[in-house]
């Protein structure tokens, strides 16, 4: 050593860097290719302040994707911010199917998410509260069991946008989405 005491960087955004560069690890090798080494390098901070601010991977990946709802659940109550018209809420729904392939990591995190909580139960709280949140925000223009039944097709519809080499047509995906919605009745959809 060279006798100069080495001073700590003050870094009050490194936990929140860390938990970003795990939802990109998450995003570009999921799940499985999750390792403390690849966070610390992706967030570009020493492999001991990563385990320092999480002790453990599962740690580190629930508060990765806690971080991923949070964000995720504004964004989405946010393209329904001028929704006035059932047609205003359709124009909505039908981008979030086919812009996904413009927007690979939301979906894919959303995935991997689901995917993680089939086999971590403490996951299923996260899945659960992004849900309410997506259907609460259906729900203001649809009522619950539309909502719930419209959530579903989404997703199906957003997987199958992403892993289809075909795009669907608009057309087809707006008349699927328009079904789900069930007719329109006036009550302001």
């Amino acid at each position: 050593m060279d006798g100069k005491a080495r001073t700590r960087r003050h870094d009050p955004q490194r936990g929140k860097r860390v938990l970003d560069a795990a939802l990109d690890v998450l995003a570009e090798d999921g799940v499985a290719g999750l390792t403390h080494r690849k966070v610390a390098g992706r967030a570009d901070v020493p492999l001991g302040s990563v385990t320092y601010h999480f002790a453990s991977l599962a740690e580190l990946r629930a508060q990765a994707f806690a971080r991923y709802v949070e964000r995720r659940s504004t964004e989405y109550e946010a393209l329904f911010a001028d929704v006035e018209s059932r047609d205003d809420l359709l124009d909505v729904l039908e981008g979030q199917v086919t812009s996904a392939p413009s927007r690979p990591r939301s979906a894919v995190l959303g995935f991997e998410l689901h995917l993680a909580a089939l086999r971590d139960p403490a996951l299923r709280t996260l899945t659960r509260e992004w849900t309410g949140s997506s259907r609460a925000v259906l729900a203001r223009f649809t009522g619950p069991e539309t909502a719930a039944r419209v959530d579903a097709l989404l997703e199906g519809m957003i997987m199958h946008a992403l892993l289809s080499t075909d795009r669907e047509p608009r057309t087809e995906i707006r008349a699927a989405i328009a079904h789900a919605l069930g007719p329109a009745d006036g009550s302001g959809t």
